[in-house]
């Protein structure tokens, strides 16, 4: 008979889902210090990205609009969560956590609020879009930066739902005399356990996806039907541009969280994680996961040029002073030459 075992480290795993023996003390050490590299180059980079990006949107007046206070809104949840991987790096190596019980309920639910917030914000990010895009008139007065941040504030009120109750059944519990930081479900857990694991999917992947498809089917009918948008080329470009960036961030979104997303779903339906290939693999589905949360800042240096050129500003500060003091100069000098040839055209003329 199969006993119950330690959950793999992915927070919004209930207790039960792996019942094998098989937990983080049982993976090999290099798969273990692997995760750990990993976990730690992500937080890294994802905590100096989403800082600078929530940096640049309070910073710069140009980069208050209704698409970057989502972006920012997603920043900061991804911020939040980044800040939990040292303590799930360091219970993944240990093969426990060492942290208490107010360090596992902080880290479970910060988990389930990025989850949610994550995929509320990227499918409001979808609808703000499909506005700007098929109701451009419509569009002056509902995307605004005020109402962005009131959707916001709705966001992280919606996914308290899921939010609160997690850290409320987030424990640090003794599993087979070790100590692993999981969400105990209540009885009886073989009832709760595919309920709960289905409502984190629909609810936090699927439906949200489902929203996001229909926004982009819309917009694309739209792009292929209507040449000009807003009246002006140098407008429908900008809009073009933005709808672009955010698509490529939600599908990014969706690559990395599929997997673990699937494999979660697999699990509370029944089955069980039964070798350590299948645990080492969840693991790695969970880090691309959390990968996401460091991709996101890096979508957006590349993607928009107003992004590009205030982390420019902010990174190169001396750099941008000198190449803005050069173009000034040079219109400068543009328009004194311009100056002299027309009065030398004026003197050269007869009277």
């Amino acid at each position: 008979v199969l006993q119950d075992g330690p959950p793999l480290p992915c927070r919004f795993l209930p207790s039960n889902w792996f019942n094998n023996g098989t937990g983080d003390g049982f993976l090999p050490l290099s798969i273990k210090i692997t995760i750990v590299v990993v976990y730690s180059i992500v937080c890294i980079v994802g905590l100096v990205g989403n800082c600078s990006v929530m940096y640049v949107i309070v910073r710069f007046t140009k980069m208050k609009t209704a698409t970057n206070i989502y972006i920012f809104n997603l920043a900061l949840a991804d911020t939040l969560c980044l800040m939990t991987l040292p303590f799930q790096g360091t219970d993944t190596f240990l093969g426990f956590w060492p942290f208490g019980n107010v360090l596992c309920k902080i880290a479970i639910s910060i988990d389930y609020y990025n989850m949610f917030t994550s995929t509320f914000t990227l499918t409001m990010m979808s609808v703000d879009r499909y506005i700007a895009i098929c109701h451009p008139i419509k569009a002056l007065d509902i995307r605004t930066p005020h109402k962005a941040k009131v959707v916001n504030v709705c966001i992280w009120a919606l996914a308290s739902v899921f939010g609160i109750p997690a850290m409320v059944m987030g424990s640090a519990e003794n599993e087979n005399n070790e100590i692993d930081c999981l969400i105990k479900l209540p009885s009886p857990v073989d009832y709760w356990d595919p309920v709960f694991g289905i409502c984190v999917f629909l609810f936090s992947f699927m439906i949200p996806v489902l929203i996001i498809t229909i926004c982009y089917s819309l917009m694309i009918r739209r792009l292929k039907n209507v040449r000009v948008l807003s009246g002006s080329k140098e407008k429908d470009r900008n809009l073009r541009r933005i709808t672009r960036m955010v698509l490529v961030v939600v599908a990014v979104f969706i690559i990395c969280w599929t997997p673990i997303q699937i494999f979660v779903l697999v699990q509370c339906l029944g089955a069980k994680a039964e070798s350590e290939l299948e645990l080492a693999i969840s693991c790695f589905c969970t880090a691309l996961g959390y990968a996401n949360s460091s991709l996101n800042p890096v979508l957006y240096a590349f993607l928009d040029e107003n992004f590009k050129a205030c982390f420019k500003k902010f990174c190169f500060p001396t750099a941008f002073r000198t190449e803005l003091q050069m173009s000034n100069r040079m219109c400068s000098i543009a328009k004194d030459v311009a100056y002299a040839c027309k009065n030398s055209e004026g003197t050269n003329n007869p009277a």
